[in-house]
């Protein structure tokens, strides 16, 4: 059977679960393929060092910019201690969604790779100098308009912390809508780079699939918070956002890629 996730052609509630679901599917892919269980321990390595290493980079300074800013002694000290919490949360997650993936960028290639070659009718092209220059550079755009899309969004966001009483509240839901967001168009815009889409046509299929990728967030964004499993979001989440990829072919919701350097 075809790991290919029958999708509907039209968006429907269901799309949500079909979006919950995909790395349970990812990890049965995984499992079936010697190549894909090498490359996601070599990746898991590599990911539990980064996010050590980020947490103990962000922790002290954290609270030593909320000690500069607000000072100590009495009431200040508990303020200071929150705002300094809060300050290590919002650059340990920020850092945590980029970070590893700039150092496991070798391996998302040959990950999502093997992965369409388990859906079928995909063979990978043979190397060629002026193909890899030109995915590299597509690539990195990619990356950049990204990082721009998430730090816009939350910039638009933080004025909710202004609103008393519910501010954090709505800053929390939106804040954690907007990441499962991200993070579908993060993991989506990997498969759709190597085949050369524009990022404007990640963004616009994702839009017009709203719940199918905040289901598919929401499942990643869980997995980002649960020790030893977030150190395998990369790989589950590159196999599964190639599979998305090939659902939202296989459905008609997107065209054939753009022709490819030679």
């Amino acid at each position: 059977m075809t790991p290919v996730p029958q999708l509907p052609a039209q968006a429907t509630l269901g799309d949500f679960f079909r979006g919950l679901m995909l790395p349970f599917r990812a990890v049965r892919v995984m499992v079936s393929s010697p190549k894909l269980i090498a490359l996601s321990l070599a990746s898991g390595l590599v990911t539990a060092a980064a996010l050590v290493g980020l947490g103990l980079f962000w922790w002290s300074r954290s609270f030593a910019w909320a000690e500069a800013l607000l000072g100590s002694g009495s009431w200040r000290s508990v303020v200071s201690a929150l705002v300094g919490f809060l300050i290590f949360s919002l650059t340990w997650f920020i850092s945590a969604l980029t970070a590893p993936n700039l150092l496991l960028a070798p391996l998302q290639d040959p990950i999502s790779e093997t992965t369409e070659e388990r859906c079928g009718d995909f063979t990978a092209p043979p190397f060629s100098g002026s193909r890899m220059v030109s995915g590299t550079v597509h690539s990195i755009g990619h990356t950049l308009l990204r990082l721009a899309t998430q730090l816009l969004g939350i910039a638009v966001l933080l004025p909710l912390n202004l609103i008393p009483g519910a501010g954090s509240v709505a800053w929390a839901v939106a804040g954690s809508t907007w990441s499962m967001f991200c993070l579908a168009i993060e993991h989506l815009s990997n498969p759709m780079a190597r085949h050369f889409y524009p990022f404007g046509q990640v963004v616009m299929v994702l839009r017009r699939r709203l719940t199918l990728a905040l289901g598919f967030g929401a499942a990643l964004y869980v997995m980002l918070w649960v020790p030893v499993l977030n150190f395998f979001l990369m790989p589950v989440a590159v196999v599964a956002g190639t599979l998305l990829f090939r659902g939202l072919r296989a459905a008609q919701a997107l065209g054939p890629p753009p022709p490819t350097p030679p």
